[in-house]
Parts: structure tokens; sequence; C-alpha cells
């Protein structure tokens, strides 16, 4: 597989986004968790790349995964600090996981942080996503806050890192 990763431009299809989105999130649908990203429509995943920079990995033509990076995010008191950054809507085709396109995806999320004066970078998951939880606390993020988002079944932890130590 030879991911090439890019930021989203205008030519690229939020139908395609939105569809990669959804299959990227539908195993944690089954789980239970209803994160937006499992049945957002078009005009949602449009309104969230807006509002910061959307990476897109392609293998060859096919969309692969994507991650929205933000360098003043907002939503909690930790992502509100000026030293935070934040990655969100971020999602790997189920087919593609597991071969190192998530990976990318978030060093390329750290790199950006870190150019942008950012300090920290951070995300939420469900508590209860174990699975993803300890994927990130292996790549160096801990347990900085609990959250209960609005119209959300599940706590969400929010997990940062901080960068260029």
């Amino acid at each position: 597989m030879a991911i090439a990763i890019r930021l989203l431009n205008a030519s690229d299809s939020i139908a395609d986004l939105t569809a990669l989105l959804h299959s990227a999130y539908s195993g944690l649908q089954r789980l239970g968790f209803n994160y937006t990203a499992v049945d957002q429509p078009e005009e949602v995943t449009r309104q969230r790349v807006d509002g910061g920079e959307c990476y897109v990995a392609f293998d060859d033509d096919r969309l692969v995964g994507s991650i929205l990076f933000r360098r003043r995010p907002r939503g909690c008191a930790w992502y509100e600090q000026p030293h935070v950054a934040a990655v969100h809507q971020f999602g790997v085709l189920p087919a593609a996981q597991r071969q190192g396109v998530g990976l990318q995806l978030m060093r390329l999320s750290e790199k950006r942080a870190l150019e942008t004066g950012a300090t920290e970078l951070a995300l939420d998951t469900a508590e209860g996503a174990t699975h993803l939880v300890d994927w990130y606390k292996r790549l160096g993020y801990r347990k900085v806050a609990i959250e209960q988002w609005r119209d959300k079944t599940y706590r969400s932890l929010i997990l940062s890192k901080q960068l260029g130590s």
C-alpha cells in the first residue's frame, strides 16, 4: 500500500469523504457509540472541514483515510488552552486499518501542531472504545479530562500528547 496524504481540495468529493467517515465509524456504531461521524450528512462534513485543515489519505486513487486538524479547537476547557491543537473526524476505511494509514495521519497532525506553535495535540474518543484508547496511549497520549458531549450516549476521554520533548 503506497499512501499519499494531502490537504482536501475544492475538487474532492464531500460525498466520498462522508461515506469514508460512515464506513470508518461503522464498527464504533455497532458497539453502541453514536459518534457524529457515524451518520452525519454531507452538510455537517462540509461545516466541520471548513473549521480546520482536512487531510486525506489515498491509496492510488482510492480515499482510505482522513483527519481534521484544528489549531484553535473549541468545545472544552482543555481544547481552548492556547498551547493546544486538536484532531477530529479521524477515520480510516476498515479494509485499510492496521496498515499504518492512521499512524501516518496522526504523525502529520503532530507535525502540523508543532509547526503552528502548539505544544500539545489533543483528541477525544468514547471512554468505552478501549481499543482506540489503548492505541492512542501507545502513541504517547494521556487522559487529561472527561467530557459528556451534548446528544452523546457515552462519556468522552480527552487525550493529549505533549509534543517536541
